[in-house]
């Protein structure tokens, strides 16, 4: 913020305010006892233009042309006035931003994929007969086969095994981070949003584990480390998008997946997870470009 002048009239600085406005000029007026109203311009980079036009106000402040700005200073106010609340509500308190279900509900489409799970959980005989989910499974074939059935029309394989749990446990805990991280993503962008996102880090999360293992897998944890990493990384590049996450939550995800590869916690869909994380974590940033 730099000083381009003084003037010893209120109403001519604010006149004079209001012109500078309208020419693009953010500004700020302050009275000094000894030396009348500052005219204060908040980017150095128009430093000189600034003092120009006051060069040319002072010349003749009669003007009719600086008069006539003030009505539209007055819009631009209050535009701003607009965008600034509307940036308020956009970023919500942090605190709260990642409480189960306060400030944001329980997204329609995140309820959706819930009740899909636990009915195919319920029809695998929770989790002991995959066999009767064999057509949500990638393929029938293993690496090899280069997936048949999805070259053959059957599409909805590429997304279905983040459908498939095979415990208790299994479903629990990702419908628990379902609810959380899915419900964030509705109520502060879309449902449409997150339904897309989740469907791209299924399929591409799917594919990579498909490679890697073989299509014996299943679980909707890839997808939920896909929406931990575009929440991260999109609320640390757009603090706007009102997204958040706690940093203990984002160092107990990342421990959690290093764990995983141990082998401690049994067989686990460890690609599915560190790919979903990381087209997450890309939809984020990339998201995030053109607000920034």
């Amino acid at each position: 913020m730099r000083l381009i002048g003084h003037l010893a009239n209120e109403s001519y600085a604010r006149t004079m305010g209001n012109y500078l406005l309208v020419q693009g000029i953010d500004n700020q007026l302050e009275f000094q006892k000894d030396e009348g109203w500052a005219i204060w311009i908040m980017d150095e980079d128009n430093l000189d233009r600034a003092a120009k036009l006051l060069e040319g106000f002072r010349a003749n402040p009669a003007d009719p042309k600086y008069q006539a700005e003030a009505k539209a200073a007055d819009d631009i106010r209050a535009k701003k006035e607009k965008d600034e609340e509307a940036w308020r509500k956009r970023l919500s308190d942090r605190r709260n931003l990642f409480r189960p279900i306060v400030g944001y509900g329980l997204g329609p489409m995140t309820i959706v994929l819930i009740i899909a799970c636990v009915v195919i959980f319920i029809l695998s005989g929770f989790g002991n007969n995959p066999e009767k989910v064999a057509a949500l499974f990638i393929s029938e074939y293993e690496r090899g086969a280069r997936l048949p059935e999805i070259r053959h029309g059957q599409i909805w394989r590429l997304f279905t095994p983040a459908l498939i749990h095979f415990n208790i446990m299994h479903i629990f805990f990702n419908m628990l981070w379902l609810r959380d991280l899915g419900s964030m993503i509705e109520g502060r962008q879309s449902s449409l949003h997150f339904i897309i996102i989740a469907a791209a880090v299924a399929a591409l999360s799917d594919l990579a584990q498909y490679w890697v293992s073989g299509p014996i897998f299943g679980g909707m944890s890839g997808v939920v480390y896909g929406l931990l990493g575009y929440i991260w990384i999109r609320g640390k590049t757009d603090p706007a998008s009102g997204l958040f996450l706690h940093r203990s939550t984002v160092t107990m995800m990342l421990i959690w997946l290093v764990l995983c590869y141990t082998g401690l916690l049994g067989p686990v869909a460890n690609t599915a997870h560190l790919a979903g994380l990381l087209v997450g974590a890309a939809w984020g940033y990339l998201s995030s470009l053109r607000w920034r």
